[in-house]
């Protein structure tokens, strides 16, 4: 008697199925202003349109700084953004707030990969559970040698 090879492949094609439909919709945040380390995050629509169009960790980075500047200013930059006026690492993103309360961004991070290093590394603290205070130490043990910090 002749075994049918669909019966002996169909029950695996279903299990792959199930699978790969359940890695698809992990990568599906659904829409939501939450990166990967779960933080409050400025949706992607309110930033600027060569924010929007950058890449993914620079997104967020901004996503990131507009909406927890309680957190980073109190982290420095070490990329030698001090001589242009910027005081903490949140400065990169932010240059200030309009009469209106609208967020007026610095374009200075979209080419600076040390302002979004800080910021990821930021972010990956904080989801350890570090403090801001621990998170501020490991950013001048790493990055100090990169310039002076442009904390005053």
């Amino acid at each position: 008697m002749r075994r049918n090879p669909l019966k002996t492949i169909f029950p695996l094609l279903i299990s792959l199925l199930v699978i790969f439909s359940g890695l698809l919709s992990a990568c599906n945040d659904g829409g939501s202003a939450k990166t990967e380390y779960d933080m409050a995050m400025t949706p992607l629509e309110e930033l600027p349109a060569e924010v929007q169009s950058a890449p993914v960790s620079v997104q967020q980075a901004y996503q990131f700084a507009a909406a927890n500047p309680d957190i980073l200013t109190q982290i420095p930059c070490y990329c030698g953004c001090g001589a242009i006026g910027h005081t903490s690492n949140y400065a990169c993103y932010v240059s200030g707030t309009g009469e209106n309360g609208q967020v007026q961004y610095d374009t200075h991070a979209l080419g600076c990969s040390i302002c979004v290093d800080i910021t990821q590394d930021t972010m990956r603290l904080l989801k350890q559970g570090k403090s801001v205070a621990e998170i501020k130490t490991s950013v001048d043990k790493t990055y100090s040698q990169y310039g002076p910090s442009n904390m005053p």
